[in-house]
């Protein structure tokens, strides 16, 4: 008989407890209504040791009060980015134990706040970007992320601007989750221009667009691809796991990502990069071969080729490079200035042996034959040095560079036009 009423003593305690949980549930989504969220979750505090023995429907109604609150002190500002993710997690929650029991009645509600949470981090961390705060910025987006994992360019776009931050240990496994996902970005963007805002406007589809077009709100219409992120996604990653010591880890990443994408010209350069990096110049001037068979036309690369080829005091294939560089883009200022660098090394040796001369007549005549040479070389630069600044009027280093060619061949007038640039 004792066992009895140790039983029925259980039983009673039970049944309190869940009356008392239920009040406390009441109590909050009273506080709440009256604006007193922070109220609502002291009290669900109280229950939340006993909220794991209720039944489905009263965990459920637990954590959608639970959420709003934490939803609601996050609309007031108050430890906005916390209480977005707080909030989050208790939706999360709800809708698990609405799917494992079957019976739905706050999860489509949830999901909806889920969506709203979603947007108000991004757009949060937007204004923090705005603002400098990448740090923060990179930590919103990427809760963002965990709230939709399909949407995975807020996971990359978490690791860009952690990286923007200089916070590399927040960027990195980011980065290594990218990796994982084989995540490239690549597809095609759809934008008209809304006739009220002005604003370019994105469209999932090109359907939708065009509809949006058909209806009247919006106008010129856009489809424009959108170029593959894993060279710069790989890059990043490399880069962060050398300046952490792991050159190995560095070089195996990329290895990795061009097995599994061979096609991938990007990524070629990325591990070119990185052997550049580490002085590997040989290893370096070998994959730009390979980029270069996929990607002739590209400026960067034959630029990169010619500095290569200066450092290893190769003037010949230097110039070489840089001349194919600038026919490539004509545009290419550092090209025209590093030519132009190049070039002026050839008055050292000149200006070495005029120090050395006496004053006899031959050593006289021998001087007006290397004063010669050395305007030679002064007036062979002049025309890389004048395209070098025209693109690229701010640089100092072209313009004093230039000043001083013109001042050591005495054109006086070019000198003071110049400096009244300067």
């Amino acid at each position: 008989m004792k066992s009895k009423y140790v039983i029925l003593a259980s039983a009673l305690l039970i049944s309190v407890a869940t009356f008392a949980q239920k009040d406390q549930i009441k109590s909050a989504e009273k506080a709440l209504k009256g604006g007193d969220a922070q109220g609502a979750i002291a009290i669900l505090k109280d229950a939340e040791n006993l909220v794991v023995n209720a039944k489905d429907v009263e965990q459920a109604q637990y954590y959608f009060v639970k959420g709003n609150a934490y939803l609601e002190l996050a609309n007031k500002k108050v430890e906005e980015s916390k209480n977005l993710s707080l909030a989050a997690e208790s939706y999360k929650k709800l809708i698990d134990v609405e799917k494992a029991s079957g019976k739905v009645k706050y999860s489509t509600q949830a999901a909806a706040s889920i969506t709203e949470i979603k947007g108000k981090l991004i757009n949060s961390a937007i204004a923090d970007s705005q603002a400098t705060k990448h740090a923060e910025g990179a930590k919103k987006l990427y809760d963002a992320y965990l709230l939709d994992k399909n949407d995975t360019i807020n996971l990359y776009y978490a690791a860009s601007t952690a990286v923007n931050a200089q916070d590399f240990d927040l960027a990195l496994p980011m980065y290594e989750e990218l990796k994982k996902l084989n995540y490239s970005g690549k597809g095609t963007s759809y934008t008209a221009v809304n006739k009220i805002s002005g604003n370019e406007d994105g469209f999932n589809s090109a359907k939708d667009r065009d509809l949006a077009v058909k209806l009247g709100t919006h106008e010129k219409p856009k489809t424009e691809a959108i170029p593959s992120k894993r060279g710069e996604i790989y890059k990043n990653l490399a880069l962060i796991l050398v300046q952490k010591g792991r050159s190995e880890d560095a070089k195996k990443a990329i290895a990795d990502a061009r097995k599994a994408n061979p096609d991938d010209a990007s990524l070629i350069l990325t591990e070119a990069n990185l052997y550049l990096e580490s002085k590997d110049f040989e290893t370096y001037k070998k994959l730009v071969g390979e980029a270069l068979q996929k990607e002739p036309n590209n400026a960067d690369l034959v630029f990169n080729l010619g500095v290569i080829s200066a450092n290893s005091k190769n003037n010949a294939d230097a110039e070489k490079y840089y001349l194919k560089a600038i026919e490539i883009n004509p545009n290419y200022a550092n090209a025209y200035l590093n030519l132009a660098a190049l070039k002026l090394e050839a008055e050292k040796p000149i200006i070495d042996e005029m120090n050395k001369l006496g004053t006899s007549a031959k050593d006289m005549k021998r001087y007006d034959v290397l004063k010669a040479q050395r305007e030679n070389v002064f007036k062979g630069v002049i025309p890389y040095l004048k395209k070098a600044n025209e693109l690229d009027p701010k640089n100092e280093d072209v313009s004093k560079t230039l000043l001083g060619v013109y001042k050591a061949l005495e054109m006086t007038a070019e000198a003071k036009a110049l400096k009244a640039t300067m």
